[in-house]
């Protein structure tokens, strides 16, 4: 049940009670009215037949009546006192009021019907259950109303927090008013500029250490070419070109990481043509299967990276044999190793923690940086473990959101 549901019901019950209980107050203050009303003109009429009858004059008046009723002839009994009672009939005469006292021997009284009380109470009763209605209504009307402007502030909100997490750190909520739905949006305002300095600053040591380190590791690489043949020197030149990989890398998250920084090139390429491409640069071997080709307008560059970064990753963490699949739009990369983490499944790639299935190898930029050109190209990157075995990454250069750029 939701929000606008909830206060909508919420209001409505408290409308409904209070009409019931001012419908209930004024039911009973009008009943009573009109009792002492009837009562009292059943009391003069009596008084004007007891001073009749002392004067010797007729009047209209019931001496001993036999259907006085008997809580009345007891009182009179008990007590030389006027008294009045209202007599419920079943019949369809309706309600009377009476009013009888004794006068000498006898028992003097007179009757007036009280239909014209009851049916005047029943129709109030009637006005006010349809005001009573009428009051529920606009109070779950109100209610509706309420409750859509707060769950429009509120759902404003939550889409400006589901924008920040997913990457979008220029998203504002717009807080109006003092209240706690505006208290919640200055706290997801701070949040996300507290985000912003953090990520701002890491991206800047990123870059700041990728950047120094790119002269010495450039330095390095002439260095190796001159060193004498033989197996420390290739052990030294594996070394440094994994070292050079690795600052290309960093340079390459930390450009990703800034929006608007990095923009497709866009042209029409065949994906086939690409996964071979990609698997070629990946010096791995590799099974490329395609099941379906077609011209895909997307940046060949960067998909090219993408599958490369797949493929690698596929054999380094986990076990042959690998294979690429294109079909159509879609390409998937699936090895026969002991799966993706759960952590990975759960979280996506984390930059500098290692999407490895073997702890402890690797830092975590490659699946990273597939991840960035993803959203660069506007692509859908999801990753599974198969139920018979091994880990599978499912690329769409083309699905149906449109890229953001």
């Amino acid at each position: 049940m939701g929000l606008r549901t909830k206060t909508a019901l919420v209001i409505a019950a408290i409308a409904a009670i209070v009409a019931a209980l001012i419908g209930l107050l004024v039911h009973h203050r009008t009943d009573g009215q009109q009792r002492g009303d009837a009562a009292q003109a059943a009391d003069t009429q009596l008084v004007q037949a007891l001073a009749d009858r002392a004067a010797g004059i007729g009047s209209d008046a019931l001496i001993n009546p036999p259907d006085l009723p008997a809580p009345l002839h007891a009182t009179i009994t008990r007590r030389p006192v006027r008294a009045t009672y209202l007599q419920a009939h079943k019949d369809h005469k309706g309600p009377v009021m009476w009013a009888a006292s004794r006068s000498g021997g006898d028992i003097l009284a007179v009757r007036r019907s009280y239909a014209p009380q009851a049916r005047a109470l029943k129709t109030l009763d009637h006005e006010l259950l349809g005001a009573g209605a009428a009051a529920v209504a606009l109070g779950c009307g109100l209610g509706i109303a309420a409750a859509a402007t707060a769950g429009r502030r509120i759902g404003a909100s939550a889409q400006t927090a589901q924008r920040i997490a997913d990457g979008d750190l220029t998203a504002r909520v717009e807080p109006r008013g003092k209240d706690e739905i505006a208290q919640m949006g200055n706290a997801v305002n701070t949040m996300a500029d507290a985000l912003n300095a953090r990520l701002e600053a890491e991206r800047r040591v990123t870059a700041d250490i990728a950047h120094e380190l790119r002269t010495p590791v450039a330095g390095l690489v002439t260095a190796v070419d001159l060193l004498p043949p033989g197996r420390p020197t290739e052990l030294v030149r594996g070394g440094v070109d994994q070292l050079r990989r690795l600052v290309e890398d960093v340079l390459e998250v930390a450009r990703l990481d800034v929006p608007g920084i990095e923009r497709a090139q866009r042209e029409k390429v065949r994906l086939g043509e690409l996964a071979h491409r990609a698997v070629a640069a990946a010096c791995a071997q590799t099974e490329v299967r395609v099941h379906r080709d077609e011209v895909v307008e997307t940046d060949p560059r960067r998909v090219e990276r993408m599958l490369a970064n797949l493929v690698t990753n596929a054999h380094r963490h986990g076990a042959q044999p690998v294979t690429l699949e294109v079909d159509g739009t879609v390409v998937r990369v699936s090895d026969n190793g002991p799966g993706f983490p759960s952590d990975l499944l759960a979280e996506g790639p984390q930059r500098f923690r290692t999407g490895a299935r073997e702890r402890g190898t690797g830092i975590g930029l490659g699946l990273t940086i597939v991840m960035g050109q993803a959203h660069v190209l506007g692509a859908q990157v999801t990753y599974e473990n198969l139920p018979e075995g091994g880990a599978r990454v499912t690329l769409d250069v083309a699905p149906a959101t449109p890229p953001s750029n």
